[in-house]
């Protein structure tokens, strides 16, 4: 039992950590220039890295959920 929740909690933080570096590298293609006020660097980076995470984990959350709802289609039958 003990050897399940380490699987499922090493395959959720994986999951995390690679949605959140793909949502990273498609925000960098996005020129958010106009939507910042010169000289406020550090501000517009704490918030593209917030963006990320919240996008990142929200996706992997949908697909950890999906994952996990498809393995249990197997009560259905």
């Amino acid at each position: 039992m003990e050897q399940y929740f380490a699987e499922e909690a090493l395959m959720s933080m994986t999951s995390h950590l690679i949605f959140i570096i793909i949502t990273w590298r498609a925000l960098q293609s996005v020129n958010f220039d106009a939507f910042f006020r010169k000289n406020r660097v550090f501000e517009a980076r704490a918030l593209l890295i917030i963006i990320t995470i919240a996008l990142g984990t929200t996706v992997s959350n949908f697909f950890l959920d999906f994952l996990s709802w498809s393995n249990s289609l197997v009560y259905l039958f």
